[in-house]
Order: C-alpha cells, then sequence, then structure tokens
C-alpha cells in the first residue's frame, strides 16, 4: 500500500552553517519510492551524499549567507513487510552469523550494554529463546519506563533512561538496543515515518537479529509496525540522526506526516505468534 509523506523543517541560521540531513526515505527492494520532492530555501547549496548499497541517505547543506533554513520533502512509500511465525525464528550462535552484525553487538555512545549487563542477565538471562528474550525486553520497557516529553535530552543515553524511567521513543530504542547487545543480541537503531501516529512525528523504534534476519520491536507501542518506513539504521541515533549541525541554528518548526487511505495496521493478537520485518 502506498504511504503519503511529507515532512518540513524550519531553522533560524545564527552562523553559517553545514547540516547532515537525515530524512529521505530509503529505496531498497523492499522500500519502493516515487514521486519524491525535496526543496529547501532559495541559495542554500545542497547535494545528496554517495551511500553504499542499503546505506543511509544524507543530504550535506551549506546555509552560505541565508538567515533561515526551511526544508520540505514529500514522497509516496510502498514498503513490502514480512510476517514470520515464531516458530520459523531460530536462534544462530555468533559464531555462525553474517559478519556485518557484528558491529551491532558492542556496547556504543547512547547504548552502554556493558553497564547494564547484570540488569540484562537478571531481568531477561532465564528466557530460552533469543526471540522471547527481545519480546520480553519491549514488554518491560513499555510497562516501566514513562513516555514523557521534556525530560531527556541529546545527551541522554540508556543508562540515564533506565535510571530515570522516563523518555522518549529515542530513550526507549536505546534501552532496548543496549538490553539485547547485553544479552548477545545484535541490536539497532531504526527511525522513520510511521502512519497516522498521534501526534505525528519522526518515530524510533529497534531491531534485533535473530536467525540472522532483524526483526521490528517498538517499545513505545505508539505505532502500528506494519505503518512504518525506514529512513536509516545505526547503532544508535548518532548514526541515524534527522538533522546533525556543524555551526549554530535553532529549529522553530516542524510538521510530520504519514498517511494512507488503505492502511489496516496489525494489532497485538494479529502479531501473537508472529515478528515482522521490514527488508534487510
Amino acid at each position: 500500500m502506498p504511504f503519503l509523506i511529507n515532512a518540513w523543517l524550519h531553522y533560524v541560521v545564527l552562523e553559517r552553517s553545514t547540516v547532515l540531513l537525515g530524512i529521505h526515505a530509503m529505496p531498497t527492494p523492499d522500500q519502493t519510492l516515487r514521486d519524491e520532492v525535496f526543496t529547501v530555501t532559495p541559495g542554500v547549496r545542497w547535494a545528496e551524499l554517495p551511500r553504499e548499497p542499503g546505506g543511509n541517505r544524507y543530504i550535506r547543506l551549506d546555509t552560505d549567507q541565508a538567515a533561515r533554513l526551511e526544508i520540505s520533502y514529500s514522497v509516496t512509500a510502498e514498503t513490502r513487510h514480512t510476517m514470520v511465525g515464531h516458530d520459523e525464528i531460530h536462534h544462530i550462535p555468533i559464531a555462525r552469523i553474517d559478519p556485518a552484525r557484528i558491529p551491532y553487538l558492542f556496547p556504543s555512545r547512547y547504548c552502554q550494554s556493558d553497564r547494564l549487563w547484570r540488569l540484562a542477565m537478571k531481568m531477561f538471562g532465564g528466557i530460552p529463546h533469543p526471540y522471547d528474550q527481545v519480546a520480553a525486553i519491549s514488554d518491560w520497557i513499555f510497562e516501566n519506563i514513562d513516555y514523557l516529553f521534556g525530560t531527556t535530552n541529546v545527551e541522554t543515553s540508556a543508562f540515564d533512561t533506565v535510571t530515570q524511567r522516563a523518555g522518549v521513543c529515542r530513550d526507549f530504542a536505546h534501552l532496548g538496543i543496549a538490553l539485547c547487545r547485553a544479552l548477545s543480541i545484535p541490536a539497532r537503531y531504526f527511525t522513520g515515518y510511521a502512519c497516522h501516529m498521534q501526534p505525528p512525528d519522526f518515530h524510533a523504534c529497534f531491531e534485533a537479529c535473530i536467525g540472522d534476519r532483524w526483526f521490528l520491536f517498538d517499545p513505545t507501542r505508539l505505532a502500528s509496525l506494519n505503518g512504518l518506513v525506514r529512513i536509516a539504521t545505526g547503532r544508535d541515533a548518532a548514526d541515524a540522526a534527522v538533522a546533525t549541525i556543524f555551526g549554530r541554528m535553532e529549529l522553530t518548526g516542524m510538521a510530520v506526516s504519514c498517511v494512507s487511505a488503505d492502511f489496516e495496521p496489525l494489532g497485538a493478537d494479529d502479531l501473537k505468534d508472529h515478528a515482522l520485518m521490514i527488508g534487510t
């Protein structure tokens, strides 16, 4: 089904800045894009950086003499989701997983799995199957971490979140990733557009690699998994930020929408015995 996506950002430029922008949907064999339109304030130079196959898309902008930066992006995305029965998900030891998954086992800036190992083992180490471990992690975060705006910032890590017991989608994802890695399960950050999510915004969740396949988990439960459109993935939010600014700018406005007239969200009963994948 097609997802109609629109994103708008407005910044006040306090000094000449360079921006690495990550709002473009990712083209993959399972996610096709059409009618893509990207515009910026006249006079601002921009270019899409080359990327490796399956890699994140980045737009590099130079504000030059502009006093404000207005960005607009729209696209129609069609995403193919794959449902996999729990009985088809089998554990593969680290010695046999794809080497490309290995970096997602290590601690990272926002996901200090080494500091959460004892907690992860105490709460989830006794669960025999890695998929059930990740599902239990996602459930525990939803039940024990309050979703509260304004309680965290760009410096908040997974260790901070489990201590403060509050955060937003970015923090929920980081905590899920850190707990998975503490159990030797590769996990990565997912940022995307979420169909009909309220309030509309960019959304973050995480993927865990089980049986050498990436399965999607959203501990916030704000978005339907089959309504997500991939923008980027990474070790954590540092690899998949909406905007990385080199200079001084202030965000003064933002609007995001992802809608589909034919969308039918999957509920808890639909996913009771199945896991969901979005491409690779």
